[in-house]
């Protein structure tokens, strides 16, 4: 009879807020198609430690399981991504799992994203719609600007770009690439777009434009394929024209 294939985890985990962090050890059956979603829940199910000593099951987050809420963000061997698409076959074990360093620690795998929603509020990111009555159909737009807005619209909040960028830290206030990506798609929005100047002003701002090191990690760990900085490069252009617009009427 063939031995039962396991799968090894290294966990970095943390009690709370304010404890310290340690690595537990776990082997989990494997089984085909896994991802580390399911060795988690392998975990829950049976919750003991390599050495066989009974331990309290993994706290982390997931939601759609496809890739979509973003919840699931952690570093899977030292690389920010989602856990739900880490498929076990395709990752080096021991995996190695921690929780994304850039954020707030709540509880082993949870952190805090609270800075990234505060970015969003910062620079407004979302369409001002007057009453819930139809407004008619909006202004036709082509399809390069659809495509480009559609490529917007599919950030997740998930965090991983915040985790990839060397310029944002518990010690800067940079709103980060996310939601400078989310500032070109509500400003090229035929609706938004009327408070283009707003958001503008919000984004060169501290903690703005200015922050960026163009590094270009973003655009690299970004697990939607965000061309983020390539909307980085088109609110710069519009942080300069604004700023010229702003010193001729001065």
């Amino acid at each position: 009879m063939s031995e039962q294939k396991t799968i090894r985890l290294v966990v970095t985990r943390q009690d709370g807020p304010n404890e310290n962090p340690y690595r537990e050890e776990f082997v989990v059956p494997y089984r085909k198609n896994m991802n580390v979603i399911s060795a988690f829940m392998e975990i829950q199910r049976n919750p003991v430690n390599a050495e066989g000593k009974k331990t309290t099951p993994i706290n982390w987050e997931s939601n759609c399981l496809e890739e979509v809420c973003g919840a699931c963000s952690m570093i899977i061997n030292g690389r920010p991504r989602q856990s739900c698409t880490a498929l076990i076959d395709n990752l080096e074990q021991p995996i190695r799992i921690e929780p994304m360093n850039t954020f707030p620690v709540l509880r082993d795998l949870i952190i805090d994203r609270g800075r990234m929603f505060d970015a969003l509020k910062k620079v407004k990111a979302w369409i001002p719609i007057d009453g819930s009555h139809d407004l008619g159909p909006g202004p036709r737009q082509s399809e390069e600007e659809q495509q480009w807005r559609y490529e917007l619209s599919k950030c997740m909040t998930c965090g991983v770009c915040m985790e990839a960028c060397p310029n944002v830290s518990g010690k800067s206030s940079f709103v980060g690439p996310f939601a400078v990506g989310q500032v070109a798609l509500m400003n090229s929005h035929p609706t938004g777009s009327m408070r283009a100047q707003e958001r503008m002003e919000a984004l060169i701002s501290d903690g703005g434009l200015q922050e960026c090191g163009n590094s270009q990690n973003c655009v690299r760990a970004c697990p939607k394929g965000i061309p983020l900085t390539k909307a980085i490069a088109t609110m710069n252009r519009a942080a300069t024209k604004h700023m010229f617009k702003k010193w001729l009427d001065f």
